[in-house]
């Protein structure tokens, strides 16, 4: 799943020994840092409802590979997954060429071309970064960039601009970005040079959303991001959006800001910008943060952020073979910024506690709590 250092030419020289197997239409390709998986699949909802045969590519899962594979309103089956290994197995065999080479999220990225030959629409969601992902070998016909923030330094770059500009620089033909886009200059500029054209969405969220928002209890990040999907939708010319938008099922995503039980949701955001979001759901309640991370994370960022709404933090503590955890340090963090801290131990249900970082976290809580 993780090398110690990255082959960038690897897979695209794989995708075009490849690509005659498959048959895909151009993509819809979902970048950014935050809100990708509710943007891809409020889109992948809107066009199917629309009557298109749509499929969602969406990482990572929280507790089965299959999450990643939505087939026109269904997870793809364990058989059709099984099936969809066993051909590409053979396409790689016929073109003399080593599956062994490639990651854990290029070979899904394979998978989810297999799975979705055929379809009408293909929702791509971006793993990390976009220039160099996985998915940027599909031919696009449209780019959708959800807000862009420091995460994966490690892999992107330390500022914000570089980060950016990885990102950014997977636009084609077409893109449409939040109107709440950071760098908007530098975007206007990668796509001059891209020659593409660049649609910035409207600020009015339009009634529909507004009263699917309310019938949901809608946080305002996620009203954000079906907006994105409602404007991206526009942008491929999906007719009666706002009477498919009234009759718009609930957002079938798990943990995004999630209300599992009366006093505890669950979020997989898990860096600061996510953080800054919850802070504004819960902005009159005080709440107990149930918490890790990963080391290469920005946990000092993240509390600092949720300081107004905090009541504690409640070190949540779980295997975690690959990457190691801050279990250690966040007692630390949490004491230099003034917070009460704790191992977490159990759910009292007179609290209200809120568990939130990354999907390996949420789906330990939810396998082990729920």
């Amino acid at each position: 799943m993780y090398y110690p250092t990255i082959d960038y030419d690897r897979f695209p020289k794989i995708w075009s020994n490849l690509s005659k197997f498959f048959n895909l239409p151009p993509v819809i390709h979902i970048v950014g840092t935050n809100g990708k998986g509710s943007v891809g699949r409020y889109l992948a909802m809107i066009l199917q409802k629309s009557g298109k045969k749509t499929a969602h590519f969406t990482s990572p899962h929280i507790f089965d590979f299959r999450e990643r594979f939505w087939l026109d309103g269904r997870l793809v089956s364990n058989q059709e997954l099984q099936n969809a290994h066993l051909r590409l197995l053979d396409y790689f065999k016929q073109t003399n060429l080593d599956p062994q080479i490639l990651s854990y999220f290029e070979w899904a990225c394979l998978l989810a071309a297999e799975l979705f030959s055929g379809f009408d629409e293909i929702v791509l969601e971006a793993g990390v970064g976009g220039e160099f992902d996985g998915t940027n070998v599909f031919d696009k016909k449209l780019s959708v960039f959800t807000p862009i923030d420091l995460d994966h330094q490690n892999l992107l770059g330390d500022s914000l601009e570089q980060i950016a500009t990885t990102k950014l620089n997977s636009m084609d033909k077409i893109a449409v970005l939040n109107n709440k886009f950071t760098l908007l200059d530098l975007a206007k500029n990668i796509a001059k040079n891209r020659n593409c054209k660049l649609i910035i969405e409207s600020d009015e969220l339009p009634n529909c959303i507004q009263k699917y928002a309310q019938k949901y209890d809608l946080a305002e990040f996620l009203r954000a991001n079906l907006n994105l999907a409602y404007n991206a939708a526009k942008v491929l010319n999906i007719i009666n959006l706002d009477e498919i938008i009234n009759n718009l099922s609930v957002l079938d995503l798990r943990a995004r800001l999630e209300k599992i039980q009366q006093n505890i949701w669950v979020d997989v955001g898990h860096n600061a910008h996510a953080a800054k979001a919850i802070a504004k759901y819960f902005k009159n309640q005080k709440i107990n943060l149930i918490y890790n991370a990963f080391e290469d994370k920005d946990a000092k960022s993240v509390l600092t952020t949720l300081k107004p709404i905090l009541q504690s933090v409640l070190i949540y503590d779980y295997p975690s073979h690959d990457r190691k955890l801050l279990t250690n340090k966040i007692s630390n963090l949490a004491l230099n910024l003034g917070l009460k801290c704790y191992n977490f131990e159990r759910i009292e249900p007179n609290n209200e506690y809120l568990v939130f970082g990354s999907f390996l976290l949420v789906s330990h809580f939810l396998r082990n709590y729920v």
